[in-house]
């Protein structure tokens, strides 16, 4: 059987594969036990993420668009997650590595979109506490329910064009040489270096994408922070201070969470055998999800005390009825 599909013009020069095979982690020792390590890495996020968005919805006290925000940071967690990680074991535990051009493709789409709406959440939380701390009589009136969801969505339409426009680019490929990709999932930068045409264009958006999804966020985060310590030295007491900066512990955790780990891979790319990359690339992939809402939970007062009425309003059987931050977001 031809493994790639046969041009039904003669002037047809693209030759998409019927498949392609995800041959990464193949070469790691003991491999079966980091995918059970996957497995319950995941089903944590899907709790904890679960957990936030209930709290979040059924609480009328968290009615601010700060956590709206931090919805959508636990949306796009618990989506991202969802789309990477059963997909991953399917392939890799099960033994399913010849994925569909046209699944990988979608598979390539809603992991990209979803695992990059993380560096914009967390720039929509800076500019919050920016907002919050720079401009505390301004607060009210400039961010308003509708302003962060207009800036949420419009995070999720830039991420989802950029992501589309790397995904269509890969259409126009010709595939001739080879169809094993060496990662973890159908990986845009591994596809397109397969082509055996000109994939310039492809080339050029794998540099502009991680300045878009990745350089400019930080730029932003860290200017932000900076411009609130500045703020914080000039005019506050040290007990405003430490209480202002003890609301930034958490924002600042996830930052660290989800950039840290992408910075060393990309410093030390060249130092990195291939299957350690893929192993620190998937570990940032899945750990940030899971580790955001717990850290939040812990730092986050409001959240902790929210958590406790629930519980003791189920206990007590109360009936819990949604927040008007749900009411927004629907």
């Amino acid at each position: 059987m031809n493994l790639f599909n046969p041009a039904e013009d003669e002037n047809v020069s693209m030759v998409h594969p019927e498949y392609f095979i995800i041959s990464g982690l193949s070469g790691v020792p003991h491999i079966k036990l980091y995918y059970v390590f996957l497995f319950l890495v995941y089903t944590v996020s899907v709790l904890a993420n679960g957990t936030v968005m209930t709290v979040i919805c059924l609480d009328r006290r968290l009615q601010t668009p700060k956590y709206v925000a931090v919805f959508n940071l636990a949306f796009a967690d618990l989506f991202g997650s969802s789309a990477l990680v059963p997909k991953l074991l399917d392939v890799f535990l099960f033994g399913h590595r010849r994925v569909p051009f046209r699944s990988c493709l979608t598979f390539l789409f809603f992991c990209y979109t979803c695992l990059s709406m993380q560096s914009f959440n967390l720039v929509a939380l800076a500019y919050d506490r920016l907002l919050a701390i720079i401009f505390p009589l301004h607060y009210q009136v400039r961010m308003t329910h509708r302003f962060m969801l207009s800036l949420i969505l419009s995070f999720w339409l830039l991420v989802a064009v950029l992501v589309a426009v790397a995904t269509g680019l890969l259409t126009r490929l010709s595939f001739c040489k080879s169809v094993v990709i060496n990662s973890y999932f159908c990986d845009h930068g591994q596809i397109y270096r397969l082509a055996c045409n000109s994939h310039y264009p492809n080339y050029v958006v794998s540099c502009v994408y991680p300045v878009v999804i990745f350089w400019l966020p930080l730029a932003f985060i860290l200017l932000s922070y900076a411009a609130i310590g500045c703020t914080l030295a000039k005019v506050a007491p040290v007990r405003e201070r430490l209480k202002a900066f003890r609301t930034c512990v958490a924002h600042l955790s996830l930052v660290a969470i989800y950039f840290i780990p992408l910075l060393i891979t990309f410093t030390l790319m060249e130092n990195i055998h291939p299957d350690g990359r893929i192993v620190n690339l998937s570990l940032t992939s899945v750990f940030p999800p899971v580790l955001n809402p717990v850290i939040y939970t812990l730092q986050t007062q409001e959240i902790k005390e929210s958590l406790s009425r629930l519980i003791r309003s189920t206990r007590h059987g109360k009936h819990v009825r949604p927040s008007k931050v749900w009411t927004v977001l629907q």
